[in-house]
C-alpha cells in the first residue's frame, strides 16, 4: 500500500450526489503481508468515515476475505498478487472488491460451519463471517473475485 493514505475523490459516481473515496491497492500473497495492508486500509476507511459504526464488521470481512485469496487461492505464491479495490461513499456504503490469481471455487459447495459435523474443523468459517458481517457478499470469476458491501449504519435508519 502506499504511505500515503489520502482519499482522492473519483469521478465515478455510484448512486450519490456526495463524492466518492477511491483506493486501488495490491498484496504480495504472503500471509504476513494482510495485517499491514489491512490496518492502513482501514486508516483510509475510517479518515473517510465510509461506515461509522461498522468498521469492526468491515476489518473481519476484509481480514477473511484476504486471508482466503492468498491461502486458498493463491496458495501462498509470493509471485502472485490480490488486488483490492475500495470505494467508499461517506456516511452511506462502502464497497470492496478482492481478487485473486487462482483457480477459484465453488461458492455453492460450501459447508455449513454452524453445523455439528464441522463445528471442530479449522477451516469454513471466512465466508460464513463475511455473509454474516456484510451486507452483501457475492462472488464472481469462479470465486477469484468477491464483491462485499456494508451500508453505514445511519444510512440504514433513514
Amino acid at each position: 500500500m502506499s504511505k500515503h493514505c489520502d482519499p482522492k475523490p473519483s469521478t465515478d459516481i455510484l448512486h450519490s450526489a456526495g463524492p466518492l473515496f477511491q483506493i486501488e491497492q495490491s498484496m504480495r500473497s504472503e500471509v504476513r503481508a494482510i495485517s499491514p495492508f489491512v490496518d492502513k486500509l482501514m486508516v483510509f476507511i475510517k479518515k473517510c468515515q465510509c461506515v461509522p459504526g461498522n468498521e469492526a464488521d468491515v476489518e473481519i470481512s476484509l481480514r477473511e476475505a484476504l486471508a482466503n485469496s492468498v491461502v486458498h487461492g493463491n496458495h501462498e505464491d509470493p509471485r502472485k498478487h490480490v488486488y483490492v479495490d475500495c470505494r467508499c461513499l461517506p456516511n452511506e456504503e462502502l464497497s470492496i472488491v478482492v481478487e485473486d490469481e487462482g483457480a477459484g471455487f465453488s461458492s455453492t459447495e460450501l459447508s455449513d460451519p454452524t453445523s455439528v459435523e464441522q463445528l471442530q474443523s479449522t477451516h469454513g468459517r471466512g465466508i460464513y463471517l463475511m455473509k454474516s458481517l456484510m451486507d452483501e457478499v457475492h462472488f464472481e470469476r469462479g470465486g477469484t473475485v468477491v464483491h462485499m458491501r456494508k451500508k453505514c449504519a445511519r444510512a440504514e435508519n433513514r
